[in-house]
């Protein structure tokens, strides 16, 4: 299956159980990326990225009350069939993701040098303490982290929300996995540090062919650094198509709603738009020469 996407959906649903009943909140989610690809996933808060990455991940699966139907491959591999232990394997191998609030995804009680030589270890058990922790403090330095031995001996509560940031973008890339999800990745960081680490994530698909997906409110960024973009509103992907096709011709009314709503320093008119909500929900639209591939 070496012609496989790194990660495929197909018709991905979730649903919760809950005291009233089962709700759906994700309808038939399908989209692909290939190796060296950089894909963004746009969409308004709530609309299902977030969720959509960490089932990608493994991390409803074992969930009680969640149920989780259609497919999900990583690199061929079918996430359904395997075991939770085979699921914990491939993450932070052969995939890993950076969060959006590195303050909840830290953990408060050991110190950051402790959980980012832990990462490493897992990935390469021959690695010595020492050679991980040269590793570890590498990786802090291209992210812009210029005393990394002090961050290293520190905790997480003792480090700005930015500083936070930049170690868990430094560790999702240590061992250079053949996935990277990135959650709003340059949220909490300045234009600079957030133009190096887009710059690191080009260099990696660019040297290991790894394949991106990118979750973002800042569409300006999505236009510069992704390939191809999905849209997704209330669980379902509305349309789908390279990034310069969609953003010049969005043919979707959700997606030209998006667009609309970015500021402009030279102002302009909104365009007309639906004024009943449920006319954001018609099928995906795929633009001219883009096609999924068949399931596998």
């Amino acid at each position: 299956m070496t012609d496989a996407p790194t990660l495929l959906l197909r018709d991905l649903r979730l649903a919760f159980r809950g005291y009233t009943g089962v709700t759906e909140v994700l309808h038939g989610i399908s989209l692909h990326i290939r190796a060296g690809e950089r894909v963004a996933l746009v969409g308004e808060s709530g609309s299902g990225k977030s969720v959509t990455a960490r089932i990608v991940l493994g991390l409803l699966q074992d969930q009680r009350g969640a149920r989780i139907t259609g497919q999900v491959r990583v690199e061929g591999r079918d996430l359904a069939a395997m075991s939770r232990r085979a699921r914990v394997a491939l993450r932070g191998r052969r995939m890993s993701m950076i969060f959006q609030d590195p303050t909840s995804a830290l953990n408060p009680v050991y110190r950051i040098g402790t959980q980012f030589t832990e990462v490493l270890r897992r990935a390469d058990p021959a690695i010595t303490e020492r050679a991980a922790r040269a590793r570890a403090a590498a990786l802090l330095d291209e992210v812009a982290i210029h005393d990394p031995a002090r961050v290293l001996d520190a905790y997480a509560f003792q480090l700005s929300g930015g500083m936070n940031q930049r170690v868990m973008i430094a560790m999702a890339l240590a061992n250079n996995p053949a996935l990277l999800i990135a959650d709003e990745p340059g949220t909490a960081l300045d234009v600079t540090v957030q133009a190096q680490t887009l710059g690191l994530m080009r260099r990696m698909v660019a040297d290991h062919g790894a394949a991106v997906l990118f979750i973002s409110h800042n569409l300006g960024v999505v236009r510069e650094f992704a390939d191809r973009v999905y849209v997704i509103y209330k669980g379902r992907i509305v349309e789908h198509g390279p990034t310069a096709a969609l953003f010049d011709t969005p043919r979707h009314a959700y997606t030209r709603a998006l667009m609309a709503a970015v500021p402009r320093i030279t102002g302009g008119g909104i365009p007309d738009l639906p004024e009943r909500d449920d006319a954001f929900a018609a099928p995906m639209e795929l633009h001219p020469g883009v096609a999924e591939p068949e399931a596998t």
